[in-house]
């Protein structure tokens, strides 16, 4: 049975009618048309799917419908403001940190929200802060490097 869930989405406000019981993952991909939120492992280890609710980093297919009904998510594609590329997503531009690209907007939207709230992070952290997103590729120095770089963009690296 199909419920109305409203919520805030990339910055805008949604109502969707679909089971509340039904994965984040593919009301974002199949019913609202944003595929830059990838489908990996569908058991929330991989962190291809990550998102942002109420700026927390959540695997998207894990999450349901319901558990965002009133809330704040957040997308790849809402994360540039105005067509201009919020400092992570630059850093992982300019550091050349993904190959494929499958797993690199779960990884941005992961150092996203670390990075908020510890700007100044060691690399120790970063590393520790990222484990739950998996580079198949092995572009994992890069996106280390990245990461960092972000970082002293938005408030330094030790």
């Amino acid at each position: 049975m199909n419920a109305t869930v409203s919520f805030m989405l990339n910055g805008k406000p949604v109502t969707v009618s679909s089971p509340s019981d039904r994965k984040l993952v593919w009301v974002l991909r199949d019913e609202l048309g944003l595929t830059g939120t990838k489908v990996g492992c569908e058991a929330g280890l991989c962190g291809a799917c990550t998102v942002l609710v109420d700026f927390e980093a959540v695997p998207s297919c894990s999450t349901t419908l319901g558990e965002v009904a009133g809330k704040a998510v957040l997308t790849i594609e809402g994360l540039a403001v105005d067509g201009l590329l919020n400092p992570v997503q630059k850093a992982f531009q300019e550091q050349h940190a993904f190959q494929c690209g499958y797993c690199t907007s779960g990884m941005i939207l992961t150092a996203w929200a670390f990075l908020k709230k510890k700007p100044k992070a060691s690399r120790a952290e970063i590393v520790e802060a990222m484990e739950g997103n998996i580079c198949r590729c092995g572009a994992h120095v890069r996106i280390l490097e990245a990461v960092e770089t972000a970082g002293k963009t938005m408030g330094g690296v030790r």
